[in-house]
């Protein structure tokens, strides 16, 4: 039975990071609309997101022997809205979190195989919003064609979840802006946070 709750999912190992701030940041903006959410933090959970042989043997059947993934579907399935935390590595997120999508996200569980590719059935999620960090400029990834994330992340793969409405807030340069751009942005995001709590 899904409720009425976010499911935010964080992909940054260290606690000192603008990420972690972010994080901080989202919470206390949807704990400021009265929303009820839940964290995913896929390092300090000590996530795996390779295959074992076993483990892909019992994809098709929508089966796991991870006891994380379990956990992480009942998390899915009480949640109507995600929130994504993560940096951009290499245009794309971390290997954590794609093995994220990949090893969570089973057939028959997530979606089912069609004939004109997948239908998803996680359609009870009616809203996703990844908000990402890079080292390169926030122009390149809008204007390059290389995003990973809005085109790959949630064009692709999120939306093929069932998951209908997808945003991206990004900030770049993180290593080299001041704090005074860190702060707005951080202002930002809390108000981002609250206003989609209040949806």
């Amino acid at each position: 039975m899904t409720m009425s709750q976010t499911l935010i999912v964080y992909a940054h190992p260290y606690d000192g990071s603008f990420n972690h701030a972010i994080l901080e940041e989202v919470k206390a903006g949807l704990e400021a609309s009265g929303r009820p959410y839940e964290v995913i933090d896929l390092y300090a959970d000590g996530f795996d997101p390779r295959y074992t042989a076993e483990e892909l043997s019992l994809f098709s059947k929508g089966e796991t022997t991870d006891p994380l993934v379990e956990r992480y579907q009942k998390m899915i399935e009480a949640s109507d809205s995600w929130i994504f935390v993560s940096p951009i590595w290499w245009s794309d997120v971390p290997a954590i979190l794609k093995g994220f999508l990949d090893k969570v996200m089973k057939q028959k569980w997530a979606y089912l195989p069609s004939s004109t590719g997948v239908k998803g059935k996680l359609t009870h999620v009616r809203s996703a919003w990844a908000i990402t960090t890079s080292t390169g400029p926030t122009f390149y990834y809008r204007v390059s064609g290389k995003n990973g994330v809005r085109r790959v992340f949630l064009g692709q793969a999120v939306k093929q979840l069932g998951v209908r409405k997808r945003r991206w807030t990004h900030f770049g340069r993180v290593n080299l802006v001041d704090d005074e751009p860190r702060t707005r942005f951080l202002a930002k995001v809390r108000k981002m946070a609250e206003r989609f709590g209040n949806r």
